[in-house]
């Protein structure tokens, strides 16, 4: 695999419906695609698949994974057939260290993948490797292994992050039951000092802002859909500058903010 050095992009998905419904969020998932080359392969580190271990798709063809309960059934019925790349899968296996990381053929690509990539990518044409998030690393740690996988993108991969830089889900489902979308402000610093962070390339504020900070345990009761953006920021160095191309805030309390370091 080869090509230009890669962006590397961390992405809010937000709920499972924006896979399947035409909105603000939807498009901006699609906008995306345009503000990166096309690259040989993706690797995803997904929200949803937060185990305990370091783990990649091994699989040639994986399958398309439905986490969740209680949508419309549409939203079952998706398929994502991308490809699989094994040989991408064992080359960041290496990487990460192999006693550190092994590769795994029960999972597959989850909505915290897919429900991005389809949009960007809709004829599922790019092989695709998902990376779990181990749940007994620490963010400084998680921090150190994506730092280890930079070498992929001057390999013309895309490091993809997928989770939402504020995700407190009882709050933002009581906005949603009381038809009450203000954003509290807590969510609202948490997600600027988010932005400071990464723009600032601050990594021991960056690190500490989970669980360290009133605002961080607020933001996250669980840090499943903060850390694959320090997977991506770590995966970055002096030479990447932080954008933001889709910002805002979903069921008041939601962050959709999206990071592109290029």
């Amino acid at each position: 695999m080869s090509g230009p050095r890669m962006p590397a992009l961390f992405v809010g998905h937000g709920s499972p419906l924006h896979a399947i419904e035409k909105d603000h969020w939807s498009e901006g998932f699609a906008s995306l695609a345009k503000l990166v080359p096309r690259p040989s392969a993706i690797l995803s580190i997904s929200a949803h698949w937060f185990i305990g271990g370091t783990y990649l798709t091994g699989e040639a063809r994986p399958q398309t994974i439905h986490d969740f309960s209680g949508f419309p059934q549409a939203l079952y019925e998706i398929e994502y057939p991308a490809a699989g790349c094994p040989a991408l899968a064992a080359r960041a296996c290496d990487l990460i260290g192999e006693d550190r990381a092994a590769l795994n053929t029960q999972w597959g690509l989850d909505h915290g993948t897919w429900s991005i990539l389809r949009w960007m990518f809709p004829q599922a044409d790019v092989p695709v490797v998902q990376l779990s998030i181990d749940r007994n690393l620490s963010a400084r740690e998680h921090l150190a292994l994506g730092s280890s996988l930079a070498p992929l993108r001057e390999e013309g991969v895309l490091i993809l992050g997928s989770g939402n830089i504020t995700h407190n889900l009882p709050d933002a489902f009581g906005r949603m039951r009381a038809k009450n979308e203000d954003t509290p402000s807590w969510a609202r610093q948490f997600d600027n000092a988010v932005t400071d962070a990464v723009s600032g390339r601050d990594d021991p504020v960056l690190a500490s802002l989970w669980p360290d900070t009133e605002n961080g345990r607020l933001a996250h009761p669980t840090p499943d859909h903060f850390f694959p953006l320090l997977y991506v920021y770590g995966a970055t160095d002096e030479r990447d500058t932080a954008s933001f191309p889709i910002t805002g805030f979903d069921l008041g309390s939601l962050s959709m903010r999206s990071v592109l370091f290029s």
